[in-house]
């Protein structure tokens, strides 16, 4: 059986946060057949250096906009993204709102969905809604926040199911100056 390796990132917040996205990560799309981003962008010129990367690589982008996205990548991106892959029905959005009671809203707002994948918070989430919908956020790969790290994820789906999720932890970035 073959399967898809996915990778999964959100909030790059280029060039804000960082210039770039991490050597790691961009080696992760390297090897992607799928890449997903959910949002916050804030640069086109992110967009188009994926795009690029994912044609290169022969990969699918998945992605939408998020809310600190203006208007060039709203009209090039949706607000949700839906893909099935060999069976499984991904859905690519932002926003899910606070994490007290997302598993009702996300099985209220999606049923058509068997896995989810939202950014926002920068908080890596991981959880199963009662209706079986799969939760997923892979926290930011450039601000990590109130987090320890910056992360991203990658998956694999094979027969129509979600599997070997990994979250990724990346070094920390090396301040301008060299830290000093």
């Amino acid at each position: 059986m073959s399967s898809l390796r996915l990778v999964l990132m959100a909030d790059t917040h280029l060039p804000k946060r960082a210039k770039d996205l991490p050597a790691a990560l961009w080696a992760a799309v390297d090897e992607a057949d799928v890449v997903v981003h959910a949002g916050d962008w804030v640069d086109e010129a992110t967009l188009d250096a994926l795009e690029a990367r994912c044609a290169a690589a022969g990969a699918r982008l998945v992605a939408c906009w998020g809310n600190n996205d203006g208007p060039g990548l709203r009209a090039r991106l949706p607000e949700v993204a839906r893909v099935e892959l060999d069976g499984l029905r991904l859905g690519v959005v932002h926003e899910t709102g606070g994490k007290a009671g997302r598993e009702a809203r996300a099985d209220a707002a999606y049923p058509d969905l068997d896995v989810l994948v939202f950014g926002h918070s920068h908080v890596p989430w991981d959880t199963t809604t009662p209706r079986g919908l799969r939760l997923l956020n892979p926290g930011s790969p450039t601000d990590r926040r109130q987090q320890p790290h910056c992360t991203y994820a990658t998956a694999v789906v094979a027969g129509g199911r979600l599997g070997e999720v990994v979250l990724h932890r990346l070094p920390p970035r090396v301040p301008r100056g060299g830290g000093r």
